[in-house]
């Protein structure tokens, strides 16, 4: 009687055979294969089947069940497509091992739904652009807001007043002084001259330099500089006051050739540059001007320092403009006319000469006042520009008048 129960028992097996065969999308006896080999464990379980002889009958219920199984989890299927093209017949002998990975199997299910996945995906794409937009607009609104506090704190002090701020009366004082030292040189010759023009052309270079936002500008300034000593070196060396324009414009055409070679070799902006070349060629010729008070008939000399000194100092009253302007003007003259009865002048001649004098003078002072002007310009172009810009007045004036 034994012998017919395993019989029983393996009558049963074969229908689970077509079963999965029956459908071709089920996988239900695929992952079992790789059950099996993992877990030996299933194999105890036939044991306590024999042991009731009369439970012979009852055991394929058990057999039917699984067969359940496998109808009732065909969705599950077609997403366990990828094991069928691993069939292993060896795992039928075991139902309740397919049915331990068939529950796996509906596990993997939900886990693996595109759907959630996908709405999940699609709220941290829409998350994620929102993100973005967030960040992007605090991003935008922080330099927007940088921008015009750093306007403001930019604009807030140089446009609290009025852009035009005169010397005053220290760079005045400091150009009275150098003044003097020109008209107390000028009766001793060209080479003491020289002496007081060198300090005069010092403060012309750097003072444009800095006057045009250029600082540090060490090798303008020293270019423009040297520029103004070959100026002084070839006054010295030739002879007659003829030849005053041509040693001039010569030093002048050298130099600024020189610089503007060296503007080329500049790694900045085009617009750097040509701001670089003009400022350069500016310092170069005023530099160069300031060496024609060298050739100059001391008396004119004397006088048209007289003239700006006084001009100067009338200047930096605080009266209104063009009440100032008359009586700069006036002061200039009136400078030139007491120097004059020092050196045997004319009235009339050291009159005319004071008055274009200073009006080289005021226009001086005016371009040191422009854009906001700092201490530094105010005594480095609000010093030699006066001086400088007078001397053209000073060498044309002198030669007619004198």
């Amino acid at each position: 009687m034994a012998q017919p129960q395993p019989q029983q028992t393996a009558q049963p097996q074969p229908p689970h055979q077509p079963q999965p065969y029956a459908h071709p999308g089920a996988a239900g006896p695929l992952p079992p294969e790789h059950h099996p080999r993992s877990q030996p464990m299933p194999q105890p379980q036939p044991h306590p089947a024999p042991h009731p002889p009369a439970g012979s009958q009852p055991q394929p219920q058990p057999y039917a069940q699984p067969h359940a199984h496998p109808h009732q989890q065909p969705p599950p299927q077609p997403h366990a497509t990828p094991y069928a093209p691993q069939p292993h017949p060896q795992a039928q002998g075991h139902p309740q091992a397919q049915a331990q990975p068939q529950a796996p199997q509906a596990q993997p299910h939900p886990q693996s739904q595109p759907h959630p996945q996908a709405a999940p995906g699609g709220v941290a794409t829409a998350a994620a652009p929102a993100a973005p937009a967030g960040a992007a607009a605090p991003a935008a609104g922080t330099p927007g807001t940088a921008a015009p506090a750093a306007a403001t704190s930019r604009g807030a002090r140089p446009r609290t007043g009025s852009p035009i701020i005169p010397p005053g009366f220290p760079s005045a004082g400091v150009t009275t002084v150098l003044a003097a030292l020109l008209a107390a040189t000028a009766p001793l010759g060209q080479g003491a001259l020289t002496a007081a023009v060198v300090l005069l052309q010092a403060l012309t270079a750097a003072g444009w330099y800095r006057l045009n936002g250029m600082w540090p500008a060490r090798q303008g300034i020293a270019l423009a500089f040297v520029a103004g000593l070959s100026a002084d070196a070839g006054l010295l060396l030739t002879d007659g006051p003829g030849s005053t324009p041509t040693v001039l414009i010569g030093a002048a055409g050298v130099w600024c050739v020189l610089s503007l070679v060296l503007q080329l070799r500049n790694n900045s902006s085009p617009d750097e540059r040509l701001y670089a070349v003009t400022a350069g060629f500016a310092a170069t010729g005023l530099t160069v001007l300031a060496a024609g008070v060298i050739p100059a008939e001391p008396e004119a000399v004397t006088l048209g320092a007289a003239a700006v000194a006084g001009a100067a100092l009338l200047r930096a009253v605080p009266l209104p403009a063009v009440l100032s302007l008359l009586i700069a003007l006036a002061a200039a003259a009136g400078a030139a006319v007491g120097a004059a009865q020092l050196n045997g002048v004319e009235n009339l001649d050291a009159a005319l000469l004071g008055a274009g004098v200073g009006v080289c003078a005021l226009v001086g002072l005016r371009v040191a006042s422009y854009d906001w002007p700092s201490r530094f310009v105010h005594m480095t172009a609000g010093v030699a520009l006066p001086l400088t810009l007078a001397t053209p007045a000073l060498h044309i004036l002198g030669n007619v008048l004198l």
